[in-house]
């Protein structure tokens, strides 16, 4: 199992969940975060557009996906397709577990 995380500086989490639903991807979790990358966020005008400054941090959306191994190259086009910018990361999930049942592995997922 692999764990893909997408992180996206605009909000394309629609298009990438209505993708993945096609090829049978379950669940996703996709919330707001906040963060910095290498380019400058635009500045913003404050105090009645008195004042000009440049936030340190911008709103991200992250999309959260776990899956097996052989739907990795699958999820990782999807994303690609579907998202103007951001970036995704691969890591490996070693165990998982359900809580109310006894189900591990990849049957959780």
């Amino acid at each position: 199992m692999i764990k893909i995380e997408i992180i996206l500086p605009e909000n394309d989490v629609r298009p990438i969940s209505d993708a993945l639903k096609k090829i049978s991807v379950g669940g996703i979790t996709a919330y707001r975060g906040w963060g910095r990358g290498k380019t400058v966020s635009p500045q913003l005008h404050a105090s009645k557009g008195t004042e000009i400054f440049t936030p340190e941090f911008g709103e991200r959306f992250i999309v959260e996906v776990i899956v097996p191994d052989e739907k990795k190259g699958e999820v990782i086009e999807i994303a690609r397709s579907k998202a103007k910018l951001g970036k995704i990361f691969v890591m490996p999930i070693s165990e998982a577990f359900d809580i109310p049942t006894e189900k591990k592995g990849e049957q959780v997922i």
